[in-house]
This record gives C-alpha cells, structure tokens and sequence, in this order.
C-alpha cells in the first residue's frame, strides 16, 4: 500500500478470512495493489485489475474489496460457450444465495425502522447505530467477559432493547410531549446518529474485530452453492424472526394496537389504546431486531463502529421500496435491495454493486410511488 504520491505506507497479509487491516496516519487517497502471486494457483482477479484507490477520510474506515474467480473462467465463457455459460450460472447461483443472506440482513434491520416510523412517523436516522450497538454489545459480552457467542448475542439484544425502550422513554417521548415536529426530529436523529458514532470509535476503536467463535467455517457445498454453515443458520435465525414478528403484527393484541396507532395515532387513543405504551414497545422490538439484524452482520464480516452507517442507504432503500411503514414491506424491499446488489456484480465492479440496488428503487417507484406492498394516499 503506497499513498497517492508513491510513498511506501505498509506491506500487509490477509488473515485466514482473508481480510487484513492498515492503519493510517493521515487521511488521503492511497493506491493499493494486490500481489497476484500470492493467490492460490487456481484464483485470479475478476477484471485482471489489481490496483485499487481508495479515499480514507479522517476518523472514518475505507474497504477495498477484489472480486476472484477460478482461474480460466473468464476464457472459458469466451471460447467454450457450453462450459462458460456453466461458470456463469453457477456464479448466479451463489451471487443470489449471498443476497439472499444479505437481504435477510438488511431486512431485520429494515423492520425495526419501519414499525418505529409507522408507529410515531420519525425517519431515525440513528437507525443504523442501533445496529452497531448489537453487534459491539455482543462483542463486549464474547470477547470481553468470555462468554459464547450464543448467550453474548442473547444478552446483547436484550441490553439494546432495554435501551432502546429508554430511549423513547427519556428522549423521544419527551420530544412528543413538547410537540416537536416530525421534521424536528429527524434532524435531531441525524445529531443523535453522529453522537452515537463517535462514542463507539472512542470505546471501540477504529480497529476491525471479529467474533471469538464461528469467524473461520469450511464452507458447504449445496449444488452450485459454497455456503459456511454459519450462514445457513443465520439465514434460519432472520427468517424465524421475521415470521414471528409478522404473526405477532397479525394476531397478537399488541400488534394489532400497533397497527391502529400507526394508522390512527388519535383514534387509537381515543379507543382505550395506550398509545405512548405502544410506541414503546415497538421501540423496544425495533431496537432489539436491529440490534440482532448487528450480530448476524458481524458474523458475516468483521466488526467496526461505522458498519450500522454503511448499510444504512440500503435499509431506507428496502424501507422505501417496500412502502414506507409497512412490516412486510420492509421485508420484501430488502430482499430484493440485497439480490440486486450481490447479483449485479456478474456485471458491475464490486465498487459498484449498490448501484443497481438504488437504480431498481428509482425505477419501482417511478411506477409505483407508494412501494411495492404501501398504500395509496390521498393528499389534498
């Protein structure tokens, strides 16, 4: 890794995982070039490009990825139309299962700030440090007090439900009681989000971690498809979660409250509904999925205090292609925001694979402004 002058910075190795970390003096534009004789025989660089240069900005992390492929696959898709046009389909294939967990991701955390904005109309934008929180709680509970990660993620949900439950109680709530407007507020999000921010790069660090289990799995091979079994389970865990959480929207009295304040704060209200109980608990669920939406983030790649902040876009993105509000919604916005990443990628550099997604939101709602699954509104 050399600055944008030519100055030497450091000369690293990936880890197992493949990943690998520099830190930086200043920040600045770098060039980093990736020694191809240090792949495997049968690896190479999709593209052949194995130059990147990256823009780091002070206090803040900047990832360079490199998309390989088997060697030849590139070469066979031209001269062997039968064995290329193989290749290609079986990199669909795992492009789609890969978005598939990353929807499933971005999903969980999409839910949690879509009943918040249905329930109370706030656009958080401080949504995406709620995810971070899960993940650095679990990592306090894994890494620093010892304990599995099974139990640490339990506990890490729990704690960052119980603040998110206090903070409606002792910032949001008193926000409304005041009568501080929606637009008010989400700016006050916008402050409260960098806050958050920097709190965790001071007690964190800008270091990337890694869980202390499940960080180096051989993968599985399903058909096509090289899946980790941790990615498996996980894919497991957010569908069982999402399916809950929809039943209990449907068919639990408390979801069905929630529903009525989020369509009728007032007439919810004037029904016998306890409606700032509501808000709170949906306050509490939405920042306890986040926070679990953290984990399964973190066990797909390594921890860092800005990693709520980077996939914060794609939550509004899954949120607003879904249809603002909307549980369900959320859930298949996100899964087609997280397929469309991934998937685009056989035909964009990786750089540019949240392109796609955001080009698929513009066009739906070209079409069909209110999402794929919102409700048609009259205004005026």
């Amino acid at each position: 890794m050399t600055t944008e002058s030519g100055q030497p910075v450091e000369e690293v190795t990936t880890n197992a995982q493949g990943a690998w970390d520099v830190q930086v003096e200043q920040p600045g534009r770098f060039k980093v070039t990736l020694d191809t004789a240090t792949l495997p025989q049968n690896v190479e660089i999709r593209g052949g490009n194995n130059v990147r240069t990256p823009t780091v900005y002070e206090g803040n992390c900047s990832s360079v990825l490199y998309a390989l492929q088997a060697k030849g696959a590139a070469g066979q898709q031209q001269g062997d139309s039968g064995a290329g046009q193989s290749t290609f389909w079986a990199q669909a294939a795992q492009l789609t299962f890969e978005g598939l967990n990353l929807g499933l991701i971005i999903a969980l955390a999409a839910l949690g700030l879509s009943l918040i904005y249905g329930t109370t109309g706030l656009t958080n934008f401080a949504h995406g440090e709620l995810v971070t929180l899960g993940a650095i709680l679990t990592y306090m509970f894994n890494v620093g007090f010892g304990l599995h990660l099974i139990p640490a993620a339990v506990a890490g949900v729990i704690l960052a439900g119980a603040l998110g439950y206090g903070q409606d109680r002792f910032f949001w709530g008193q926000l409304r009681k005041r009568g501080t407007g929606t637009i008010a507020m989400m700016i006050i999000s916008i402050g409260v989000a960098i806050f958050l921010r920097y709190i965790f790069l001071i007690f964190f660090s800008a270091q990337t971690e890694s869980f202390a289990q499940y960080t180096a799995q051989p993968g599985i091979e399903i058909g096509p498809i090289s899946a980790a079994p941790k990615n498996l389970v996980a894919m497991g865990i957010e569908l069982a979660v999402l399916i809950v959480v929809g039943i209990a929207l449907t068919r639990t009295r408390t979801g069905k409250a929630a529903r009525a304040v989020a369509d009728n704060p007032a007439l919810a209200a004037s029904s016998g509904i306890n409606v700032d109980g509501v808000i709170r608990i949906v306050w509490t669920a939405g920042a306890a999925i986040a926070a679990l939406a953290g984990v399964m983030l973190g066990l797909s790649q390594n921890l860092k205090y800005t990693m709520g902040q980077d996939i914060l876009l794609l939550i509004f993105a899954g949120v607003t292609l879904g249809g603002l509000g909307t549980a369900f919604g959320a859930l298949v916005g996100s899964l087609v925001v997280g397929l469309f990443i991934q998937v685009s990628t056989l035909w964009v550099p990786p750089e540019l694979k949240s392109v796609g997604a955001l080009a698929v939101l513009i066009i739906v709602l070209l079409v069909r402004p209110q999402g794929i699954l919102g409700r048609r509104e009259r205004i005026g």
